[in-house]
Order: structure tokens, then sequence, then C-alpha cells
């Protein structure tokens, strides 16, 4: 077993530095967890923690967020698969079992349509063009703020993604966030073949709920779970309901 709090690591994967944690049951099934635009490790732990008892659990800042270095040069939705594959093929990771939300989300969907998963776990997961009327910074911090016992998460999404309004001033992540938005990959996810579910909050206004049964159509093994009355982040709007959901999914 590792450490409760996991093992912080650096690992330099095409001549970026990957900020990750490692911890739980080595024994258990591998499984990635990858967060959403402008965010970090912080913000998929709660899930983490919950699952490391069974399970091995990797978490990382994705290259441009958290601890983890730039991108070379503007990465492509493809890049992030590419080098996600990378990572975990330096880790020895085959089939593992992804967790994403939002724009970890769009990236598991792309990895799971190109490499072997065991399962997939959708959280709020765009894959067609969305428009995106507030800026991200403010609607993370509005909705945790809104969240009963999140305080803590609200004030390390300040520290560590609240400069640089979530560093889309840089205008190399300027420009990946509009590769990303812009693109469409609903030819991809359709060839998705492993166990998924869908979690999504019916308030979410950055990716519409109707996105949460399209993928449900798209993917052979599929299934939709509603949070009423939650947003984007109803994932940890009800976080204790996801790991009761995640526990039984994943089979324990």
């Amino acid at each position: 077993m590792y450490n409760d709090n996991g093992e912080k690591m650096i690992k330099s994967i095409k001549n970026i530095d990957i900020n990750y944690i490692r911890y739980g049951n080595e024994d258990g099934q591998r499984i990635i967890l990858l967060h959403g635009w402008g965010q970090n490790i912080a913000m998929m732990k709660p899930i983490g923690d919950a699952l490391a008892k069974k399970h091995e659990i990797i978490i990382l800042d994705l290259p441009g967020y958290g601890d983890s270095s730039l991108p070379p040069y503007a990465y492509s939705v493809y890049d992030y698969v590419d080098l996600l594959k990378t990572f975990l093929d330096e880790l020895n990771i085959t089939n593992p079992i992804l967790i994403g939300h939002s724009f970890g989300g769009k990236i598991s969907l792309l990895y799971a349509s190109k490499y072997q998963v065991q399962k997939l776990v959708l959280l709020a997961s765009p894959f067609k063009k969305e428009i995106t009327k507030t800026s991200l910074k403010l609607k993370v911090l509005k909705t945790l703020k809104k969240v009963p016992g999140l305080n803590k998460l609200e004030n390390i999404a300040k520290k560590h993604i609240g400069s640089d309004d979530y560093r889309k001033a840089n205008p190399l992540m300027r420009e990946i966030l509009v590769k990303t938005v812009n693109l469409d990959i609903t030819d991809e996810v359709s060839k998705i073949t492993c166990p998924t579910i869908i979690i999504w909050g019916t308030l979410d206004e950055a990716v519409p709920l109707e996105r949460a049964y399209e993928l449900e159509k798209l993917i052979n093994d599929a299934a939709v779970i509603v949070y009423e009355g939650c947003t984007h982040y109803a994932y940890l709007e009800r976080i204790n309901q996801t790991n009761n959901i995640l526990s039984n999914f994943l089979g324990e």
C-alpha cells in the first residue's frame, strides 16, 4: 500500500514535466483520474481517496495546469491522448479504468476510442463544440462556493488555478482551449466498446444534459445517471453518491 496522501512524483514525457500522485492498493485495478479545464489534481482527489482502499489511484496535473509544465506547442486533444498513452506506458499500465471530468473526460473519450480501456466514467464530458458564455474561472469558483463541505476545495482552486484566469491569459493555453472547444469527436466516440457510466447535472451550463444522452446512444455499453439540481460539477456536489456509484460500477 502507498501512503494515504499518495507519493508525489514528476515524470518527464515528451519534454513535459508531468506532476502526478500515485497511491492506494498496489494490487488493485489501476484507476486514472483526469481533471477538467483549468483545474488540478486536488479536484479529483475526493474520488481517488474513496477508491484507494481497493484500487491503485493515479491522478495527474494535465500539461499547463497544477505543477505540470506547459506543452511545447498548442496541443490538440489528440496530443494530450498521445502523451497520456506514453505516460501510462512508462508506468507499465495497460487496460486502465479512466475517470474524467469535462476536459479530462474528452481526453478519456478519445483515449478509449484508440486504446484498450477496462471501464470508463464520464463526468460532464463534452465531445462536440460547446459555447461557453461565462469565464471558466468564475464558473468553478462560484460552483464551489455553493457546495456544502467544499470550502477547502474552493481555497485550493483559488491557490492553484485562480491566477491568469486559469492560465487562459497565456496565449498558448488560449490556443489550446480554442482547439479543444472546436473539436468534434463524435465519430471516434462511436468506436468505444468498454462499459461506461455517464454522470451529469441537470443545471450544467457548460455542457448541456442532452450531450449525456447523445453519448449514451453513441457508446455501445453505456448508461446515464442524472443528478437533479446539480451543475457542471455534479460529481463533487454529490460526492458521496458519486463514490457509491463508482464502487458499484467497479465491482466492489
